[in-house]
């Protein structure tokens, strides 16, 4: 029975709906995502049925469905914040820090640290592999130490991570029972920081350059018609860059968004030629598709994505949260009825 609320009729669910989500990478951006998926996971009518990740959004993802797997949403809340915890205390010895006058000011970027515009310009120049010939990555004994990968294999949520193999440039997308903490970081890893990752003989980089997330996975194996793309990178800005930084972080946000966008313009597509009259020609025609976002991720330029301090960390998980509540307050009753994502303005011209 619907129930009403400040004059606003509400549904009033009494079975779980199944939900797959589609989360981006984006560095320590994806704390924002963790923010998103705390939020969800306190709703007990929303069941999560698979999750397409990329980058930081394929480790938010193993470490929610390891948890999910030992303890249901509360054993994913807690996973996903030891997760986090522990990337903000390797970042006490990174490197990569604020200057003191952005620490003072409030600012988030890096871009006036002296560490960062050195290694900056020296990866222009500078291979990783002779900057990090023992290819150390602080991240994979925190993968090894918050994920429980056998209980991946067993989860109920399906895993799909997307890693860009160096050969041939094709995406290749890793399933629950494939996941370890080298696929991971192959996911996550950017070719001019991190040595190539090498899976079955195979060298990978990073997911982004051809699925950010890939959501193809998510309509054609699993059961859910509605799918969260909680989005971190911003796909429009309304200046245009000047500096030499501000232009070649907007080109990564333009190249690692353009997979999605494409792959969004073929699902608007195909749901409109769609053979309807076949079970998957239905999936297709009939999926729901929702979106996640912060209008504050676009006040953060490409060097923040470096910056895992504890207090940043922390900022962007209450945006992520803030911005799943809002979500849920204005589109709760669409889950599961209709698309609160404009395919039909996607076709036109863009995301807005």
């Amino acid at each position: 029975m619907p129930a009403a609320t400040d004059n606003v009729i509400r549904i009033v669910r009494t079975e779980p709906l199944l939900v797959t989500l589609a989360l981006q990478g984006g560095g320590s951006h994806g704390a924002l995502t963790w923010g998103v998926l705390d939020r969800l996971l306190e709703e007990p009518w929303l069941r999560i049925d698979g999750i397409s990740g990329t980058s930081a959004g394929a480790m938010n993802a193993a470490v929610l469905a390891s948890g999910y797997a030992q303890g249901g949403a509360e054993g994913a809340r807690a996973a996903l914040t030891r997760f986090w915890r522990r990337v903000a205390d390797a970042a006490r010895v990174s490197p990569f820090r604020r200057g003191l006058v952005d620490t003072m000011l409030g600012r988030w970027t890096l871009d006036h640290s002296p560490v960062f515009v050195a290694l900056d310009m020296m990866a222009r120049v500078v291979s990783p592999y002779d900057m990090n010939p023992a290819g150390v990555n602080p991240l994979r004994t925190i993968l090894a130490q918050t994920i429980d990968f056998d209980a991946l294999r067993d989860s109920p949520i399906k895993l799909f991570t997307t890693a860009t193999q160096v050969h041939s440039g094709r995406g290749r997308v890793f399933r629950n029972a494939d996941l370890t903490p080298e696929v991971l970081l192959a996911s996550a890893c950017l070719p001019t920081l991190f040595q190539a990752i090498e899976i079955d003989g195979e060298p990978y980089w990073d997911g982004g350059y051809v699925g950010n997330p890939t959501l193809t996975p998510l309509i054609r194996e699993c059961t859910s018609d509605d799918t969260i793309l909680v989005q971190v990178n911003p796909v429009e800005r309304t200046t245009t860059p000047r500096s030499a930084r501000d232009i070649i972080s907007r080109m990564n946000e333009i190249a690692f968004n353009a997979p999605l966008l494409k792959e969004l313009r073929m699902i608007a597509l195909m749901r409109e030629a769609v053979d309807a009259g076949s079970a998957e020609g239905r999936h297709w025609a009939s999926m729901r598709l929702h979106r996640i976002h912060s209008p504050k991720m676009v006040s953060l330029g490409y060097s923040s994505k470096l910056n895992a301090e504890w207090a940043f960390v922390l900022m962007l998980f209450d945006e992520g949260r803030h911005a799943a509540d809002e979500f849920l307050h204005v589109h709760d009753d669409s889950l599961g009825e209709r698309s609160t994502f404009d395919f039909a303005a996607l076709l036109e011209g863009g995301i807005r």
